[in-house]
């Protein structure tokens, strides 16, 4: 690599003429799929209320039969929400951001496991009565005897599975790659559903407009999820072509990939943001990780700054140049567009101040900015050379905080001494858990309102 790209430039992004922008978040986006959600779901309750019969409730085990079944479309149409949620779709991730869609998927998950138990549960019972026989004895004539049933029931296995590892304890204890690949099987649970829904569920046999509903919603899911998490991700990297051309640490642990690709001027990413980055290389190429830019796109240029967390982080800094790269987003609402006003507090530690360097560079010339960064010392604090001249060049407060954060904490004390106006700023926040947490509750006991605060974690 020549003199000319060993470094990025730390020019102010190209214009709008020259260099694709991010697109600004439309919040109306929110509001018409969660109403289109509700009527779904209405809809969906309605057509199973339909379906039953004055004479099949009163007959034996009729109500546990037909609840079972409500409970099963209820269920069903939840877990297709849950996967909505996690599809990518761009529009739902600018609006909201991938954190809070990853959140709202872990918080509504459960409801479609506790619902489906029921509609197996339910139905057992009701045709046990119906037939006067034991519940266990009924369980098996299903398994053995209706079309489709033990793939649903495999199928509704995979998703406990998926279920109990999504817990904080189980995931602490588990790889990314296991975490990752085990959530694959979503997808193969909601396909063996499928069958066994529309061959032997009473809603649906010789009822049309129900066949006809569900068969668009498996549809539309399924579409939605293979466009955007799929056909997307390959478009985006065949049309780019990213390949490594330069590893450099940037501090204990932390290095830089700068990475060279095709048509780089129409990638449209905000600094703030980040991709899921599949390494094309054996032993990497199957799994993909949330990193951020560390730097807005530069000429043929983009970079990815990444602190060693394990097994994949670690393999980047022995990357050699020419090593293929394939991308998936951009994501997260992490970006100036969230920002409701002209003053804005940056605030990052650790690899966290990667992100904290690309919006400081993608902020608009006009905005009053002030900036905190903290490290063990001041010269591990990531990428701190680079941040100092971009503060330079627009005339930002730069704060350096070195020392444990036992002693150098930013707590409320800190942040009112250094930034008086604090409580009349959005609050950009970056970096480990716990660091991001003690920022958040300062800010909040400085009186900052909940919607100048941003932060976000990347999620796979």
């Amino acid at each position: 690599m020549t003199d000319a790209t060993a470094t990025l430039p730390l020019s102010p992004p190209l214009p709008a003429a020259g260099r694709a922008v991010a697109r600004r978040p439309r919040p109306v986006v929110v509001d018409v799929l969660a109403a289109a959600a509700g009527v779904g779901l209405g809809v969906t309750v309605g057509l199973g209320v339909v379906g039953e019969s004055a004479g099949s409730l009163r007959a034996a085990g009729g109500v546990a039969t037909a609840s079972g079944r409500l409970t099963g479309l209820v269920g069903t149409y939840l877990m297709l929400i849950v996967l909505l949620l996690v599809a990518r779709v761009p529009a739902l991730e600018r609006a909201v951001g991938q954190d809070r869609l990853v959140r709202w998927h872990r918080r509504l998950g459960p409801w479609p496991l506790v619902l489906l138990g029921a509609h197996g549960a339910l139905i057992c019972v009701g045709y046990a009565q119906q037939a006067r026989t034991g519940v266990w004895h009924e369980l098996g004539v299903l398994l053995g005897s209706y079309p489709g049933v033990l793939a649903a029931t495999v199928g509704f296995g995979l998703l406990v599975m998926a279920g109990v590892t999504s817990a904080r304890i189980a995931r602490r204890r588990m790889s990314h790659e296991t975490w990752w690949s085990v959530h694959l099987y979503t997808y193969l649970a909601a396909a063996l559903s499928f069958s066994h829904q529309l061959a032997t569920g009473a809603a649906f046999v010789g009822h049309p407009a129900t066949r006809t509903w569900w068969t668009i919603l498996w549809l539309g899911t399924a579409g939605l999820a293979l466009v955007y998490r799929v056909g997307l991700p390959l478009w985006r990297s065949a049309r780019h072509q990213l390949r490594v051309v330069d590893v450099r640490p940037e501090a204990p642990g932390v290095v830089s990939l700068i990475l060279r690709g095709r048509a780089m001027d129409r990638l449209a990413v905000a600094g703030g943001q980040f991709f899921q980055w599949r390494i094309l290389k054996p032993g990497l190429w199957w799994q993909a990780h949330p990193y951020s830019i560390s730097a807005l796109p530069h000429g043929a240029y983009l970079r990815v700054t990444v602190k060693d967390l394990g097994d994949h982080s670690r393999a980047l800094a022995a990357l050699t140049p020419g090593t293929r790269v394939a991308v998936e987003g951009p994501y997260g609402a992490f970006t100036a567009h969230a920002r409701g006003g002209d003053r804005v507090l940056l605030i990052g530690a650790g690899v966290g101040t990667t992100p904290i360097r690309a919006l400081l560079e993608d902020l608009p010339r006009h905005v009053d900015t002030q900036v905190i960064v903290r490290g063990s010392t001041a010269d591990s604090v990531v990428l701190g050379d680079e941040l100092a001249a971009l503060a330079a060049r627009r005339g930002a407060g730069l704060h350096v905080l070195a020392g444990p954060r036992s002693r150098v904490a930013v707590d409320h004390r800190t942040l009112r001494r250094l930034v008086a106006d604090v409580a009349d700023r959005d609050i950009y926040v970056c970096g480990p858990a716990g660091f991001t947490a003690e920022v958040l509750v300062a800010a909040r006991r400085l009186g900052v309102p909940e919607h100048h605060l941003h932060h976000e974690d990347f999620q796979p």
